[in-house]
C-alpha cells in the first residue's frame, strides 16, 4: 500500500493500492475497501486514482460520489 499524501490535511484515508483495473482504500479505521470497473466502474475508478496520486481530494470524492457503491469490503 501506498501512503495517501493528506496534502489538505483532513482526510479519512490512510493509504491506498493502485492495480490496472482496481483501487484498493485503506481509511483510518483500517477498514479496506476495493472499488473495481464493476462497482463503481471504471470512469469512477481512474478518478479516484488521480484523486489518490495527488493526495487530495478522495475522501471527498468517495464521500459525495462513489459512496457505498464499492466492489468489496475486505476488513
Amino acid at each position: 500500500m501506498e501512503r495517501y499524501a493528506n496534502k489538505g490535511g483532513d482526510s479519512g484515508i490512510l493509504a491506498f493500492e493502485i492495480t490496472a483495473t482496481s483501487i484498493t482504500v485503506e481509511f483510518k479505521d483500517h477498514s479496506l475497501y476495493l472499488y473495481d470497473n464493476n462497482n463503481p466502474g471504471s470512469a469512477i475508478v481512474e478518478r479516484m486514482k488521480a484523486l489518490a496520486k495527488s493526495g487530495q481530494g478522495l475522501n471527498s470524492y468517495i464521500s459525495t460520489t462513489v459512496k457505498k457503491n464499492f466492489a468489496k469490503k475486505l476488513r
